[in-house]
């Protein structure tokens, strides 16, 4: 599965404390304020996973968390024909 974070970076006011609980270190402080003068957290190109500690964890309730199950494929080689690849099973 694959997370995706949404966080109102308005309303954060900084703490780290969803910094510290990701397991995939995909939220760091950004190095720029809010309009409130508070230096947010903010999402990285990170592999979130969509545990959703950081939502869990949040003393504002300012982050979103969805996941979305990636796509498995198993390609093989069509009979009679090496190296061709063929779609045989898709799951979602």
């Amino acid at each position: 599965m694959t997370g995706k974070i949404v966080i109102d970076t308005e309303r954060c006011k900084g703490c780290g404390l969803c910094v510290v609980v990701c397991p995939k270190k995909s939220i760091v402080i950004s190095e720029e304020s809010n309009q409130s003068g508070y230096f947010p957290a903010r999402k990285t190109d990170g592999d979130c996973t969509g545990c959703a500690q950081c939502a869990i964890i949040c003393p504002e309730g300012i982050i979103e968390v969805s996941r979305e199950q990636m796509e498995r494929i198993r390609i093989v080689a069509a009979p009679g024909k090496p190296g061709t690849p063929r779609l045989i099973e898709e799951k979602r």
